[in-house]
């Protein structure tokens, strides 16, 4: 898979899937965008992009909250203005937090839809007459629990069914143009999300432990895994694909609860 002459940009790029998905991008030859808010974290995104591709143009940066008003369109905007157009967009930030539904806040309810569905959406609706130019590609990060319920995350799991269905409703909308809108469903990854949801690091190592046991294959996911089905997802080697939610799991998705 080759993205020479191609645009990226990656929400989310400064931890986790994101950022394995920048750095995989940039191998495989794109100029990316990193999207995110912790600066210190997005420049050593560029920094490691910078040593991996020297040559090609430095990685762009945008620090934001892509949950703000104006924030797609300005996003959009300097990538455009900086790097003439785009052909992939990957909407990986995304956030968890956990609570029975009776236990549920209306915050909590409000805070989840707007990080990992509106924005996504607002994201895609921003970048896709650039990607119609170029016949680009969408790729959503999702989850297995989009897929699957599952106790104590029924928030979590609704926000990530909607950006599945979003993920399928827009596919047949925009492939009169060629543009393809696909999402990846991981399973338990080892990323930040749980800690930044409110794990402390007991509690998550033995979330890990017990991913062991939960998912077929016997372990818990990398990042580089994911980033390598989304830039398949991306890639013209994909180009007959299009509104599909692909487990990358371990076969979470294939289990029973417990």
């Amino acid at each position: 898979m080759t993205f020479a002459g191609k645009v990226a940009i990656v929400t989310g790029a400064s931890s986790g899937i994101g950022r394995a998905t920048a750095l995989a991008l940039a191998r495989a030859g794109a100029r990316v965008a990193a999207v995110g808010r912790p600066r210190g974290a997005l420049d050593a995104v560029a920094a490691e992009i910078a040593a991996i591709v020297p040559a090609s143009p430095p990685a762009l940066t945008i620090v934001t909250d892509i949950t703000g008003a104006a924030a797609p369109d300005a996003i959009v905007g300097e990538v455009v203005s900086a790097a003439g157009g785009i052909d992939v967009l990957v909407n990986a930030a995304g956030i968890i937090a956990t609570a029975s539904t009776d236990q549920t806040p209306d915050e909590m309810w409000d805070r989840m839809m707007d990080i990992n569905v509106r924005a996504p959406f607002r994201m895609m609706r921003a970048a896709y007459p650039h990607l119609k130019a170029r016949k680009g590609a969408i790729v959503n990060v999702s989850s297995v629990n989009g897929l699957r319920a599952f106790a104590g995350v029924s928030v979590y799991c609704a926000s990530k069914a909607a950006l599945d269905h979003l993920t399928r409703c827009a596919a047949p909308d925009w492939a009169p143009d060629s543009v393809r809108v696909n999402a990846v469903n991981p399973g338990v990854t080892v990323t930040n999300l749980h800690r930044r949801g409110g794990m402390d690091e007991e509690k998550y190592a033995a979330f890990l432990e017990r991913s062991k046991t939960t998912h077929p294959l016997g372990r818990p996911g990398r990042p580089e895994e994911v980033a390598a089905l989304i830039l398949f997802l991306a890639s013209d080697d994909a180009g007959w694909m299009t509104g599909e939610t692909i487990p990358i799991d371990g076969g979470r998705h294939l289990t029973c609860a417990r």
